[in-house]
């Protein structure tokens, strides 16, 4: 077979897939909605497809004009249908790269970039096997969950998307009988018909509470089964490439944190009580897990001592059973398990459901489990039973180790405004005539250090304080309750946000020392003070800062306490509202070096801490390409990224997608610190032309955002931000403060805004205008230079990778209809001729400097996406138009507003990454 007929074959399976899914769904409709609704949908759906195999941009006109022309019911159904034709797509394509993913591996080839193989090949290749262990022994990979505003996905609709995964995925690894393809059939149609039956929007607004249950469901998902098997493939590979690995257990480098109820950064509903509720579900989910495990393992290990053997050590646990069955009385693993259950319930009485203190009987901490655990591992391969030893006591094993039983670190988080208020209001209380927000930064410092180093408390019993202050010392003393009961892995980082200043890291450790969690007299720190540097000054500023703070004694003695270890958060979102794609790419890529030198030289650890989104605007992209696209030095073996919104669907609803996704992130954290001398670096005129490109991409892009009188206005009327605000998607509000203005508005909901009307302008903005000006004094030879960039220089490679993905789904025929809805024409056609103008001249000029015909060209997998799921994408932007028209016109009632919403929903789960 030649490569072209293998790649139609490849092609033809997902479009079997597709076809079936959407012939279902059809069927489905009609039986349910009638003919008269089908025909509608179908023609709707059919001209789509052709409007974008002719490629023609008059075609929406067409379009507009079909869909104007029905009631708001009528588009109701449409939303909802082409939803979930776009959810149905997505599930096809991520069955169809599992399908080849398996395909690959069992025809024995190369392994890909991205996975294990690869880049444990690699390191040995590069004969850096000897820094291998000490990579494993100070390792700390963490995707990090976040909630936010954009998250549009219900957990009931996604319970019927994974039920038909599983389906489509049973087909594929089984061989079935006639019967059994026509039994997958019906359930398949019995799934898709669930899914068109259940509701698309939630009857009301999310609570905090809601988010870390949604959050929580990816540990039953993928997490549980898919952390630890990644562990056992790590170990097994490594054995696999030298006998000195073997029976190696790795440490447990690799863990999964959260921000959700513990990120109160603009979020008021974020309290001490959440925080306590939010630790209590996650130990639920953990210890609901273990004891199943348990229970099974049980059954299974029912060897008798006189066929087998055991240690004294498992003697002394099954010793303590509870189990007084006499057919189990020559079964010690089995006593023993049975004992450790009987254990496990105690401590779920004690942790969960909310005993007074302790049960002796239970487990004191997840530690003694896993001590317990290792002594059954020990008596097996005492006793000749290795094989047993590695089976689903070695899973068990190792998520103990993960997920202990907190399950997850949780992130406090919040604004250093709100710090600085709340110390002043202390200070005010404690030291009468102290003006702390009057003092200027030297003085702050010079108070802050006074009392980190005084034995004596700010707060008093007998004063009264002001709610906010109230509630941000409470949330402390929960931590410090929480450390005492789950152990201090529970919570283990406070971000401050908007830091800009050293005294915003001492502000934090005075009320870190106020609730316990400092020990002035010891200089140790129970948590890491993490600052967060998010805008473009905030960047260019804070490698000053942290040399700053480390040339303080008091500071660096409570890294000392650390392993000298300092984690510093960079802002991708507020970084690309702030000053544009471009220049917000190369600030964090400049601010990184600039941060290495500076530990480097105080010889403290650096663990950064990417704060991305989803969409290109915000950080998105390639996990893979990101992580070695990071300059030398800024990865070190350790690395924390959030995962955020409708982004941990889709990466870890499926457990094989879950799993490929998390072996993306070690193979490439492995492949950044020891393979990252073989990365070429950039020459001094390749930096100068970086530098020159983005001040012009920060005055195009800050020129049009800030400097242009009306553009605030036309963003409002132009998007659906004021409609993202009434949808039940979050339970954090759309702005920091009451007011329109885009300097408060957050960035997540900045970003999918300009994605809902498929502009996708912070991904690309100023690039075009940046280029046009860099070579315009020697075109030939600056275009060659910028060509030499991005095949040889892999940040900017990653930038213009993006940008190429961003543009590709970016319609502007389409975003045209949505800023029809400008009211005044004149501000309408001068901003948005701007914005088409330099789309025009930014795709132009990237497609030169990449050698494309046309967008995508060098990603066809990513072409072949956007092929199949835009046609169903193109009218729900097209029904979200005539639905704002009519819903700011006045009508406001259920049809209308209900189509709007689900539109919303509709476009972000077929773009997949727009938050």
């Amino acid at each position: 077979m030649s490569v072209e007929e293998a790649r139609n074959f490849k092609e033809e399976l997902l479009g079997r897939d597709i076809r079936q899914l959407g012939r279902m769904l059809g069927e489905t409709i009609r039986a349910q909605e009638g003919n008269r609704v089908f025909d509608r949908i179908e023609s709707v759906r059919k001209s789509c497809i052709g409007f974008r195999r002719d490629e023609d941009g008059s075609a929406h006109e067409e379009l507009a004009a079909i869909l104007a022309d029905i009631s708001a019911d009528e588009k109701t159904q449409l939303i909802r249908a082409f939803t979930y034709f776009s959810l149905l797509a997505n599930i096809a394509e991520d069955q169809h790269h599992i399908r080849r993913s398996r395909a690959h591996l069992s025809a024995g080839s190369a392994p890909k970039k991205g996975s294990i193989a690869h880049a444990v090949d690699g390191v040995f290749a590069a004969g850096r096997m000897d820094d291998l262990r000490a990579f494993f022994d100070d390792a700390h990979v963490s995707p990090v969950f976040t909630a936010h505003p954009t998250e549009v996905q219900r957990k009931s609709v996604l319970n019927c998307q994974m039920a038909i995964a599983r389906l489509i995925g049973e087909r594929d690894r089984t061989q079935l009988t006639p019967d059994e393809e026509q039994d997958n059939d019906e359930a398949l149609a019995r799934a898709i018909l669930t899914l068109w039956q259940t509701r698309l929007l939630r009857p009301t607004k999310l609570s905090v509470l809601d988010e870390v249950e949604n959050g929580l469901s990816f540990f039953d998902y993928t997490m549980f089964r898919s952390v630890p098997r990644l562990y056992c493939a790590l170990e097994d590979t490594l054995a696999q490439k030298d006998a000195g690995w073997a029976d190696t257990e790795l440490p447990s480098f690799m863990k999964v944190g959260s921000w959700i109820g513990g990120d109160r950064d603009g979020n008021p509903f974020v309290t001490a009580d959440i925080l306590h509720a939010t630790l209590r579900a996650q130990a639920t989910r953990a210890l609901d897990f273990y004891l199943p495990e348990v229970h099974t393992l049980a059954s299974q290990l029912s060897q008798a001592q006189s066929l087998c053997g055991s240690t004294e050590a498992l003697h002394r646990i099954a010793e303590r059973t509870p189990d007084q069955s006499p057919h189990h009385q020559d079964e010690p693993y089995r006593q023993a398990l049975h004992g450790m259950h009987a254990r496990l319930v105690a401590t779920r009485d004690w942790l969960v459901a909310g005993a007074s203190e302790p049960d002796a009987m239970g487990y004191a901490s997840a530690a003694e489990l896993l001590a317990d655990l290792d002594v059954i591992h020990e008596s097996l391969v005492a006793n000749g039973a290795r094989q047993l030893a590695r089976g689903r006591l070695r899973l068990l094993r190792r998520a103990v180790k993960v997920f202990g039983f907190h399950l997850a670190p949780v992130d406090l988080r919040q604004n250093s405004d709100v710090h600085e208020r709340v110390l002043a209001e202390l200070l005010t209380q404690a030291r009468p005539g102290v003006d702390y927000l009057a003092l200027d930064e030297a003085a702050r410092c010079t108070l802050l250090l006074e009392e980190l180093q005084s034995p004596r408390l700010l707060v008093s019993p007998f004063e009264a304080y002001s709610e906010e202050t109230a509630s941000e010392l409470a949330i402390l003393r929960e931590t410090k309750r929480a450390h005492l009961t789950y152990g201090r892995a529970a919570v283990t980082n406070y971000i401050i946000s908007k830091a800009a200043s050293v005294s915003d890291l001492l502000e934090v450790a005075v009320l870190l020392k106020e609730a316990g969690l400092l020990h002035p007299t010891l200089g140790t720190l129970d948590v890491n003070i993490i600052p967060l540097f998010e805008t473009i000054d905030d960047l260019r500023a804070g490698p000053a800062i942290m040399a700053a703070a480390f040339g303080l004694p008091f500071y660096m003695r409570l890294l000392q306490s650390r392993d000298r270890l300092q984690e510093v958060m960079l802002g991708y979102s507020d970084s690309n509202k702030d000053g544009g794609y471009v220049t917000s790419g190369w600030e964090l890529h400049k601010a990184e070096l600039e941060l290495i030198a500076v530990f480097r030289a105080h010889g403290i650890k650096l663990q950064l801490f990417h704060g991305r989104g989803g969409s290109v605007g915000r950080g998105g992209g390639p996990s893979y390409e990101a992580i070695l696209a990071q300059p030398p030095g800024a990865v070190q073996g350790r690395i924390r990224l959030t995962e955020q919104g409708e982004v941990i669907t889709a990466k870890y609803a499926n457990a094989d997608v879950g799993r490929r996704n998390l072996e993306v992130l070690v193979a490439a954290t492995m492949e950044a610190t020891l393979l990252s001398h073989d990365q070429p670096q950039p020459d001094a005129a390749q930096v100068a032309a970086m530098d020159r490109l983005s001040t012009e991409a920060l005055r195009a892009y800050r020129s049009l955002v800030y400097e242009t009188e009306g553009f605030e206005t036309y963003f409002w009327e132009s998007t659906v931000i004021t409609e993202i605000a009434a949808l039940n998607i979050g339970s954090r509000p759309a702005s920091r403060k009451k007011s329109r203005s885009i300097e408060d508005l957050r960035a997540i909901p900045w970003v999918f805004s300009w994605a809902q009307c498929r502009l996708m302008l912070p991904g690309w903005y100023g690039f075009g205008t940046a280029v046009e000006r860099f070579i315009a004094d020697a075109p030939a030879e600056r275009l060659a230079l910028l060509r030499t960039m991005y095949k040889t220089w892999p940040f900017f490679t990653t930038l213009l990778s993006n940008m190429d993905m961003v543009l590709a789904k970016s319609d502007i025929a389409i975003a045209s209809r949505y800023a029809g809805l400008v009211a005044d024409a004149a501000l309408r056609d001068r901003i948005f001729g701007a914005i088409s103008a330099e789309h025009a001249r930014t795709v132009e000029i990237l497609r030169q400097i990449m050698e494309q015909d046309e967008l995508l060209d060098g990603n066809p997998q990513m072409q072949r996406s956007l092929r199949n799921r835009l046609p169903y994408i193109d009218p729900l932007n097209h029904l979200q138009v005539e639905l704002l028209r009519r819903y700011r016109a006045g009508v406001d009632d259920d049809a209308t507003r209900n189509g709007l919403h689900m539109s919303i929903n509709g476009i972000s789960a077929g773009l997949r990454n727009s938050g």
